[in-house]
Parts: C-alpha cells; structure tokens; sequence
C-alpha cells in the first residue's frame, strides 16, 4: 500500500505567496526531497542482541516458547476503525490504505484494519510505498526462508534485515526519510502472516529523470489526463509553500504520477491471493490517484480508505476516509520560508 516536501498524506500547509523560481541549490534539494518525507522523523535500526551461550557446566533449561512481541512503538489506537465493507479474501480483491505518513494514530488504526481483513482469513501481497522497485529481488531473499512461528528473535532480525535496506548509501544507520517505527508492526504483521511483501515506489534517480527527460523516459505513460496533472501539480506547489513556480511543479508531478503507475502496475500484477497497497493519502486518491492508473475492471473491485486529520477529507477522495486526530508537528512551511 510509501518516504523534504510533504509526501502525499500530509496536511496541506498554509498557503504562501509565490516566489519567482528557486535557486539551483534549492531546487536540488527539492527534487531528493521526492523520494521520502522529512517530516517523518528518522530512526536508526535497532540492532539485534544475541544472548550469550550457556556454559557447557550450566545445564540447559527446557527451551521454553517465545511469545511473539507486541507492535510496539506504534500506540494502540484510540478506537478501532468502524466496520467497513472490506473485499472478500478469496476474490482476488485490491484494499487500498492511505496514511498521513507521521501520524501515529493513523498507523495504528490502519494496523488493526489490516489485522481484521487477515482474520478473516485474507493473504494478500503487501504493497508499501517505503520501498523503492530496486529492493525487491533483496526483499524476496530475505523472504525466502519463512519465520517459524513463534521465533521472536528471528522475527526480530528479519524486521531490522528489511529496515536495512532503505538505509541511504554512504550514512549509515539513517533510514532514508521514514519513521521506520511506525511501520516496523506492519512488517511484523506480513512476516507473521507470510504474506509476499511487494516494492511499490520508484527510486530518487528514476523520479529525477523522469522530470528532466519525461514519463517514457522510464518506461511511464506520457498521456496524462489533464485533470491529473493538474491536481498533482496545484498539490506540489502548495505542499512546497510557493517555494517553486508552476512550470517547475507541473515537471515535479510527473514523478509522482511515475509513482501512481507504478503502484497500479504492482497491485494488478498480484494474483488470485489479492493485494494491498500501504501508500500516502495522495497516492491512494479514487479521483488522481493510483486507481485512476487501473484497469476498468481492478478499479471496480478495489476498496479505497484513506486516514485522515480533521478537515482534509475531500468529496470523492476516498471510498471511506476515517478521520484520525491531527498529530502535533511544526510547521512544514517554516524551514522554507527561512532560506
């Protein structure tokens, strides 16, 4: 269902008057800003401690069961999500979750949504926007050799293996702009469960190129509608607090609806077992979102909810929004306006 401006999924910051084009310096920092969201605090991996063996004159204790650890640091939510009409495990259906990427209420309703659809017996990929498509032949190996159930520790390990690879080449222990603990129970949840996890973003250099040399540069649809690349690119230059023209934010959108075909391109390609995509509100948009990227038929059977702070709920967004309280943050607009 992933990672500054503010990803799809953030708040709409205060509009700011319109500044004439920015400097290359800032303009580069915007475009690396595409890949992941800074308003997301980072986490380093928790390494994993390994208890010391037992000396050969200790005699073993039996080997007693290891309880599987709560999702823990993500809070339990303040009320469970109401009950939706959610697609039918065994129908191939497609459930579409949004996310305000640094809303810790958000995460955890979200969680026990995903939690109810897998007892009643759903198995779907797992599709999350944290991820970008070059991980994917490293997520299958470490996926290969299942959890046993059970095995804290190896649960454990294999969640930090998966943290690992978002790391940012040449800063090590920095994830690349996720809050990793708001996302580290999902992981848990799929290892548990065995669901196939799926790579659903593209990379900062493919959204790089995209802007500068066009969608079928990466092998993207160049025929966007206009409503969609309107939307996209209003969404930019507001979520970058007029720091960009409109001619600049019209090139930006094209990597983010880079993204949104990217998205759909995975949840169709998943088979009988069905998906779900964990991604930014913005990306999971009924109206310029991934569905809009669907073929007729995976968009008649797909579920769309987003989770959303007060009063950025918009008419025909969503097939259900679920209104989860604002978190406290700074303002994104703040830093910009100081440069």
């Amino acid at each position: 269902m992933r990672s500054s401006r503010r990803v799809k999924g953030l708040p709409a910051p205060p509009r700011a008057g319109r500044r004439a084009g920015p400097p290359a310096a800032l303009l580069w920092l915007l475009l690396g800003s595409l890949a992941g969201p800074t308003a997301c605090s980072t986490r380093t991996a928790v390494p994993l401690t390994v208890p010391s063996p037992v000396p050969s004159s200790v005699p073993s204790p039996v080997p007693r069961p290891v309880p599987l650890p709560v999702p823990s640091p993500v809070p339990l939510p303040r009320s469970l999500p109401p009950p939706l009409r959610l697609p039918q495990p065994s129908a191939g259906g497609l459930l579409l979750l949004g996310e305000v990427h640094d809303n810790a209420d958000g995460h955890a309703q979200r969680l026990a949504l995903l939690q109810r659809w897998i007892d009643q017996g759903a198995r779907p990929a797992l599709l999350m926007e944290q991820f970008d498509r070059e991980l994917q032949p490293a997520i299958d190996r470490l996926l290969a050799d299942p959890v046993a159930p059970g095995d804290a520790l190896a649960l454990h390990a294999r969640t930090e293996a998966l943290v690992a690879l978002t790391l940012t080449p040449g800063t090590p222990g920095t994830p690349a702009g996720w809050d990793w603990s708001l996302y580290r129970p999902v992981l848990r949840l799929a290892l548990h469960n065995r669901l196939r996890l799926v790579a659903a973003n593209v990379s900062r250099s493919d959204a790089r190129a995209v802007i500068q040399q066009g969608l079928a540069a990466r092998g993207f649809e160049a025929a966007v509608p206009p409503d969609i690349a309107q939307a996209q690119a209003q969404e930019i230059e507001r979520s970058h607090c007029g720091a960009i023209d409109a001619p600049m934010a019209r090139r930006m959108a094209t990597a983010q609806v880079a993204r949104d075909q990217f998205m759909a391109q995975q949840l169709q390609a998943q088979g009988a077992d069905g998906a779900v995509l964990l991604a930014g509100n913005g990306h999971v948009r009924r109206d310029v979102g991934v569905p809009r990227w669907l073929q007729p038929a995976q968009r008649a059977r797909a579920q769309v909810i987003g989770f959303v702070e007060p009063g950025n709920a918009e008419p025909g967004a969503f097939d259900q929004a679920i209104e989860v309280p604002a978190a406290a943050r700074a303002d994104p607009c703040g830093a910009m306006r100081q440069r």
